[in-house]
């Protein structure tokens, strides 16, 4: 079996994209990966001579990776570390700028990496969402092992993208994330 991220269509909402980054996207339909989410990293066999018009059918899978990914267009308020980073990032005539961010333990709970908008850039939330630009290597550079969520947000009052990673999908900056963008 191969391994693939799991990301939500962008040509269906009853279908899932297997995105593997050495090869091209590959289109199922979402009930053949019941309880899957995505950014859930799965591990999945293919059968290509079923005659499908629309792919290949899902013939067995397992979830390696329970990373869950959210986007989310519009939102606001941004949160003041990513809102942090976006005006140092602007004032530095940077694309981009990261902040571990920390409890009130200083203990590390998450990391934002703050891409602002650039004179003709392209749609990078879109990118992200679609899987056309991968959120992978952002993932790499973590500290601490999967799974993550990740949350992808589009601010309605920042020129920004801002990828936040909770190094703790059940933890309280999770929990805050989700309650707040979700």
């Amino acid at each position: 079996m191969e391994e693939y991220r799991v990301l939500a269509s962008p040509r269906d909402p009853d279908e899932r994209l297997l995105l593997d980054t050495a090869a091209d996207p590959t289109f199922v339909p979402a009930s053949a990966l019941d309880g899957v989410d995505p950014g859930n990293r799965v591990r999945a066999a293919l059968d290509w001579t079923t005659g499908r018009e629309d792919g290949p059918a899902v013939t067995e899978f397992e979830v390696v990776d329970s990373t869950r990914f959210r986007f989310r267009r519009d939102v606001t308020p941004l949160f003041e570390a990513a809102a942090d980073c976006w005006q140092r990032a602007m004032a530095d005539g940077e694309a981009m700028d990261t902040r571990v961010l920390r409890n009130t333990d200083a203990d590390p709970v998450g990391l934002v990496v703050v891409f602002a908008e650039q004179p003709g850039a392209r749609d990078l939330f879109g990118e992200f969402e679609d899987g056309t630009k991968p959120l992978d290597p952002l993932l790499e550079g973590v500290p601490s092992e999967p799974p993550y969520e990740v949350f992808v947000l589009d601010p309605a009052e920042h020129r920004c993208v801002a990828v936040t990673v909770a190094f703790d999908p059940q933890g309280r900056f999770a929990d805050t994330m989700r309650d707040t963008y979700c």
